[in-house]
């Protein structure tokens, strides 16, 4: 209470409603310890395939599955997210994924075997799969429609920043230790982020709608994805019979979804229909595309710098950093300007940026100095750190509060099929050039940067679609 000289007592005035206070900065952090774990382990074990090879006496070829079966459990979890987030309640869900990933951490740890670890890493994959989805609907639904875009600004940069820093982070702690700390890492961290979730994240109640659980569609979705990039890996390895069954498959279980989706009555998984209205079919766009670039470009860097230069893991991941830097720094702009500047301008100067980060990449093949790469790198992580608040925050603004999980179980899948698609599909690209090149492993690569360059052109196509105004509050 304040009193005016001579006047009447008044009452203070009420914080902006707009304000992003300290308790959802909070609530922001802790939710995005679950999307940093889940997203930093798809990384930080791949610096180590060589190293579980050897301890597990497993062909190159056999212990790749670790990575891979983690990210089709990733790709299988995702479309439930959405409707277990209705079903059982945001923070339930969200502390339900946490626990499957800590016992999945946990029996990887203890594998005994290269079929072992695969099978833990289903396990481990399926709760990381639901984190980010979960966790971003969740901060969404607390933060309401008018503080959404500057909390989700920076929730955002983690799945950038993780593909960068995880291959540093796994090189590292197999510098100091065994094997099993690749797993037993997250442990601290999923601790951590439950106790904290329990005492500051409110519950969120399930949905007053009920509906029934889309079994058809959850048996074409998640396998018709998993089958379809588990195709074009064999497809990157040569496998001709499986990569032509695992593509039809796969194709055939999506067209299927896509039929069931619009016909059924019920709710289904995923509503195909949601992808016609706008804004969210340009959003979706710029969202996948935007995975297949992040993702490929960090599948394809580290091999290029450790295959083409002779450089260690650790060395590979420390040339990567500057893109996780950059992407950092872009969030802080975002953050400042989400509100003020209408979501396709920011989007298409991103899609800018990532364009000329990447052009010196298809002219490896004339050797370009490690200055030029770490600021190419700097400028595409600030471009990527553009695109996925902007359009996550389109979305989130337009949408009634109890379809926020549906949507961002949508959005999370489209990142991530991108992300997996993509690097697939980069990976056929470069066993292509390299027989076609030879010796000349730079200019392979090169030449598939510029696979990388029409993904980019493709993203600012949908771009163009996206609202020139300002979500409305």
């Amino acid at each position: 209470m304040t009193s005016a000289p001579g006047g009447p007592t008044t009452e203070a005035a009420p914080p902006p409603a707009d304000r992003v206070d300290g308790q959802l900065l909070r609530i922001a952090f802790i939710l995005v310890l679950g999307t940093f774990m889940a997203t930093l382990d798809a990384t930080i074990v791949s610096v180590g395939i060589d190293r579980l090879a050897g301890e597990f006496d497993a062909s190159v070829a056999d212990i790749q599955w670790v990575s891979t079966a983690y990210l089709l459990a990733v790709v299988a979890a995702v479309p439930a997210s959405g409707w277990l987030a209705d079903r059982f309640g945001g923070r339930r869900t969200w502390l339900a994924a946490v626990g499957v990933f800590l016992v999945g951490s946990v029996l990887c740890a203890l594998a005994w075997s290269a079929t072992s670890l695969i099978v833990f890493r289903v396990i481990q994959g399926l709760g990381g799969g639901l984190l980010p989805a979960t966790g971003q609907a969740l901060l969404a639904r607390i933060a309401g429609r008018h503080r959404t875009g500057r909390v989700i600004s920076v929730v955002a940069v983690v799945p950038l920043l993780s593909p960068v820093f995880g291959p540093l982070l796994g090189g590292t702690i197999l510098s100091v230790a065994s094997w099993p700390w690749l797993f037993l890492v997250n442990l601290p961290i999923g601790a951590v982020a439950a106790l904290l979730a329990r005492r500051h994240v409110p519950a969120v109640p399930p949905s007053t709608r009920r509906t029934a659980f889309d079994l058809r569609g959850a048996v074409l979705l998640s396998p018709g994805l998993a089958v379809l990039v588990y195709g074009l890996t064999e497809v990157a390895h040569g496998r001709t019979l499986p990569a032509a069954l695992g593509v039809t498959a796969g194709l055939a279980m999506l067209a299927g979804f896509t039929v069931h989706g619009l016909r059924t009555r019920g709710t289904p998984l995923v509503d195909p229909r949601l992808f016609t209205r706008p804004p969210f079919g340009a959003a979706a766009l710029a969202l996948l595309v935007l995975g297949a670039s992040v993702f490929g470009t960090t599948f394809l860097l580290p091999l290029y710098f450790q295959t083409g230069r002779g450089l260690s893991a650790w060395e590979a991941g420390l040339l990567l950093a500057p893109q996780g830097l950059g992407a950092a720094a872009g969030s802080v702009l975002v953050n400042r300007t989400i509100d003020k500047v209408a979501p396709r301008t920011l989007v298409v100067a991103g899609i800018v940026l990532i364009l000329a980060g990447t052009v010196p990449f298809t002219q490896l093949g004339h050797e370009p100095p490690d200055a030029l790469i770490i600021a190419a790198l700097a400028v595409r992580g600030i471009g990527m750190a553009m695109i996925g608040a902007p359009v996550m925050n389109i979305v989130y603004s337009r949408i009634e509060p109890e379809h926020l999980p549906r949507a961002s179980g949508a959005l999370n899948l489209l990142n991530t099929v991108g992300g997996s698609v993509g690097t697939a599909a980069l990976a056929v690209v470069l066993e292509n050039r390299l027989s076609a090149r030879g010796t000349d492993i730079s200019a392979a690569f090169a030449d598939t940067f510029w696979w990388v360059l029409g993904f980019c052109l493709l993203a600012a196509a949908g771009a163009t679609r996206l609202p020139r105004t300002r979500p409305r509050k």
